[in-house]
């Protein structure tokens, strides 16, 4: 039933896709944000100029509910799916109008968490409308001048409590994504009586602010600049200089870190979507490209090398696309209370695995796509190299792979191990729905020996300690991540229906290194030697060297 019913919506919205919202979407790469500081009488406005194209975006995004559709819950558990199926098909064509909703479906997932309260209340309505006169968006101002994911050090503003009970910002946010959004979630550091501040992660609380009062001045907040990027050109990004900022404290006092991470997780599970969906992007345009481009007699697709190229990314992608499902599943099951331990647990390891191997992925087969039309995927005006820049994003944007894969192994400690137990039994339960295919047996046998090296790997790393584990963190995060996507491939090649391309892409898939870190501890990569040897590698013949 529910399926019936969204297949129409989604029909009517991908109509809508390729009418309306694509050429929008084009509009707003030719016509970047401008910053216009001062007015024709030299008075300071700090006005940040969007296109006309960018306003409809937003509310296009408010008519098809692609933010309300997951906190409305129309189909229960099912809403997240929902929502990520439109935003996967709304990516590439949103002119880049996907991060900012990225961070207001965080910010509402914040307030939510909260039990919204009454004060912010308003803010949850704008955020998840349906009217385009009322939808808002959020930003998210975390990083600043010290630097990006070491938020605990990096944090310089702060807080002054006010006699009304609100608080004033001080400090500068150095890389403010759409930074024409309605309201903002930021950290800051509380300033006590005594005009102190807690240093670390202790000392950060979470704040709301409107981004503009009612007559749309700026909330004692001072645009500096305009960020030039690589990629992401269509949305304004821009460093702030918060001056006495009003805000209201949402959190616990020192709970800042706490109280965002749930905007983290939903942010890096849009990070995905946008990951899975440029890939999808590019593969559907080679792919149609074979069809007419006529090389050396014949056409692309009929020479074998070409099309194994594209075979091979579309390996990948199917495989990244059910990890993103599953992603999705897990949190719709979460938010309506139906989800066990074990579900929980597995998203908690799931978000930062997927986000990081995906952001991979998409650099890697967005470039590929390109080179698949030669020199005319170099050309501007073909749209491939926005697409390209885009997905570059992907793999620094809400943590770095080296950052995330750290975060993994937070996972597994402050779980105490649970968590593996979890991912290994889940493992196991999808493969033995495929016990009675002859033809998937090679692939799960696949799967079930590089789970068992995956298993030994953890036993050896409990006793090595934590220098060598931080070394092996990247592989065992990509191990993770093949594993559980081949048992996914594998399931869903098991399911009735199935095509046989389904059982290919499953058989493909698992023929690749499924536990690169087990490889890699059998190389001795993550011995104190090789360690020492990195840098002596890294910093030979360099001036630099003499330093170490």
């Amino acid at each position: 039933m529910v399926l019936e019913e969204v297949s129409q919506e989604l029909e009517g919205f991908g109509n809508r896709l390729l009418t309306k919202i694509r050429p929008l979407g084009w509009e707003c790469e030719l016509n970047p944000p401008v910053f216009r500081q001062y007015d024709a009488w030299g008075q300071r406005v700090d006005h940040i100029v969007t296109c006309s194209a960018w306003k409809r975006m937003k509310e296009i995004a408010a008519e098809e509910g692609l933010i309300a559709e997951a906190y409305e819950r129309r189909y229960s558990n099912w809403s997240r799916v929902y929502q990520a199926v439109k935003l996967y098909l709304f990516s590439t064509a949103s002119g880049g109008f996907n991060c900012p909703l990225a961070m207001t479906d965080g910010a509402a997932k914040v307030i939510e968490s909260l039990g919204t309260p009454a004060s912010l209340k308003n803010a949850f309505d704008h955020l998840t409308s349906r009217d385009p006169r009322k939808f808002w968006t959020s930003g998210q101002w975390m990083t600043e001048r010290r630097g990006g994911s070491d938020v605990a050090n990096g944090t310089e503003t702060v807080a002054r409590k006010q006699p009304d009970g609100t608080y004033r910002l001080y400090g500068f946010k150095w890389f403010t994504s759409a930074a024409d959004s309605d309201m903002a979630l930021t950290l800051a550091r509380i300033v006590d009586a005594e005009g102190h501040v807690k240093q670390g992660s202790g000392g950060l609380s979470l704040f709301f602010l409107r981004v503009r009062d009612e007559e749309e001045k700026l909330n004692s907040i001072q645009v500096q600049r305009l960020k030039e990027k690589l990629g992401t050109r269509q949305m304004a990004t821009a460093e702030l200089w918060l001056n006495g900022a009003k805000a209201e404290l949402i959190s616990a006092e020192g709970r800042g870190v706490a109280s965002i991470s749930n905007m983290l997780n939903i942010t890096r599970i849009h990070n995905v979507i946008g990951a899975v969906a440029s890939m999808r992007r590019m593969i559907s345009l080679s792919r149609e490209y074979a069809l007419k481009r006529v090389v050396f007699g014949k056409l692309l697709k009929d020479h074998p090398l070409h099309m194994q190229t594209i075979a091979r990314m579309e390996v990948q992608t199917r495989g990244a696309f059910l990890l993103l499902m599953e992603m999705v599943r897990l949190l719709g099951l979460a938010e309506t209370n139906m989800a066990s331990e074990q579900d929980q647990l597995l998203l908690r390891l799931l978000v930062p695995v997927a986000k990081l191997y995906t952001g991979k992925q998409a650099t890697a087969v967005a470039t590929e796509a390109m080179e698949s039309f030669g020199g005319q995927g170099y050309m501007e005006d073909t749209g491939l190299p926005v697409i390209v820049r885009d997905a570059l994003v992907l793999s620094i944007w809400e943590g770095t792979t080296n950052v995330l894969s750290l975060d993994v192994l937070r996972s597994l400690t402050k779980s105490q191990g649970q968590v593996m137990a979890v991912f290994f039994s889940t493992v196991q339960n999808k493969l033995e729905l495929a016990s009675s295919s002859a033809e998937l047996q090679p692939a799960v046998q696949w799967v079930r020996d590089a789970a068992g090296r995956l298993t030994r790997f953890c036993q050896g790393a409990a006793a090595e300690g934590a220098v060598p584990m931080e070394l092996a963190a990247r592989d065992f995060s990509y191990s993770l991540a093949r594993i559980y996507a081949g048992a996914l491939l594998i399931e869903h090649a098991a399911r009735p229906g199935s095509s046989c391309t389904d059982v290919c892409a499953a058989q493909r898939w698992c023929r690749q290194e499924l536990c690169p870190v087990a490889a890699e501890l059998g190389n001795g990569s993550y011995s104190a030697e090789e360690s020492s040897m990195d840098s002596a590698l890294v910093y030979a013949g360099s001036p630099a060297g003499s330093r170490l």
